[in-house]
């Protein structure tokens, strides 16, 4: 089976971790100060605040904003259950946008006509790797004076206009998931260019202070060990060569796969793909769902992102009209499109899904 998804960890990750256990010094320390550094790079030079995973980062990137209890953010229904946990984490209510049918990013039109007087924030999502229209997303704040936020989890490297996601917002935050595009075996950052949400998420990471004993604030154990920083300080080193082959291998899916529509990019864009998202436009969920096992019977794994839209999950159980996103969540396949594949491997993905298609 060739997997959906193949985390890389190398000779020079395991070095990095056996350095940190033998300096013996095993919590937030200098290795974590160089991974925010380092990563920075990849963000306009913004501040990072590194954390131990990505939704303590939109948790603690909310609440370091100055959310308040009841405020509205508007997100995507379209996304991981984080996006909207984080918001209520933070005290504040999810309010789900519907999304554009091509780019399955929040749609600015949709998100705009929810916007009330107690909206405080909107966050879009750069689902699979795809940055959604910040430039619109950028006006709306303004012009309704509202806190525009980013959820990068899955989109490393990915750019709009030659910004790179994580450029956009007050605060976004990314993900080092190990199935992410590069990662520090769990974690997650917090990106900000603005100072006082920087001095108030190390506050909030750390039980409420930066100074050893010197508590400003009630805060949280959200810290990132220098373990898990020494895995994501040498995936720095790789995620863009990594993030160049995913590209290549998803010209070459664009550029060979039939009956089935491939990902959209919007001129402009770099997609990072972290996923390669597929549409069997006009089937059924259970013709959908048929395709799947058909396409695993090929050895080619491969699963839908996501099966339920959080508005309806058992935690929110909500009754929305999002047609878009009711459509998208019966049609998407999500199939390998990792740096590691080999050309066999691709070839073998191509001749599969071509034959799966064919016989919807």
């Amino acid at each position: 089976m060739i997997p959906a998804a193949r985390p890389i960890i190398g000779d020079e990750e395991r070095a990095a971790v056996d350095r940190v256990l033998q300096s013996g010094m095993m919590a937030q320390g200098p290795e974590v100060k160089s991974f925010e550094e380092e990563f920075a790079q990849f963000v306009g030079g913004r501040h990072c605040i590194a954390v131990n995973s990505g939704t303590s980062a939109l948790h603690l990137g909310f609440i370091a904003a100055g959310l308040q209890p009841g405020d509205e953010v508007i997100v995507p229904s379209f996304s991981f259950a984080a996006t909207a946990n984080a918001v209520v984490l933070a005290g504040g209510v999810p309010v789900f946008g519907d999304i554009d049918p091509k780019t399955f990013n929040l749609d600015p039109k949709h998100a705009e006509s929810l916007i009330t007087s107690r909206t405080r924030g909107i966050m879009p999502v750069h689902l699979y790797g795809h940055i959604a229209d910040m430039d619109l997303f950028e006006t709306l704040g303004k012009k309704h004076g509202i806190t525009i936020y980013e959820d990068a989890a899955q989109a490393h490297l990915a750019s709009l206009n030659g910004r790179m996601a994580g450029e956009w917002g007050k605060v976004a935050s990314f993900s080092f998931y190990p199935t992410k595009n590069m990662t520090s075996g769990e974690g997650g950052m917090i990106v900000t260019n603005d100072d006082e949400v920087e001095r108030q998420s190390r506050m909030l990471r750390n039980q409420g202070g930066v100074i050893r004993y010197q508590n400003e604030i009630v805060g949280f154990n959200n810290r990132m060990t220098d373990i898990h920083a020494a895995i994501g300080r040498v995936q720095v080193t790789k995620v863009k060569a990594w993030t160049d082959q995913r590209r290549k291998n998803a010209a070459y899916l664009d550029a060979h796969l039939k009956g089935v529509t491939v990902p959209y990019v919007r001129p402009g864009s770099e997609h990072s793909y972290h996923q390669y998202t597929i549409r069997l436009p006009g089937v059924t969920s259970q013709e959908r769902d048929q395709a799947i096992t058909d396409i695993k019977a090929g050895g080619v794994g491969c699963d839908v992102y996501y099966p339920t839209p959080i508005h309806r999950l058992p935690s929110f159980k909500l009754s929305l009209d999002l047609p878009v996103t009711e459509e998208i969540v019966k049609e998407v396949i999500s199939i390998p499109v990792h740096p590691s594949l080999t050309q066999a491997e691709l070839e073998q993905v191509v001749s599969v899904v071509n034959d799966v298609a064919s016989r919807i």
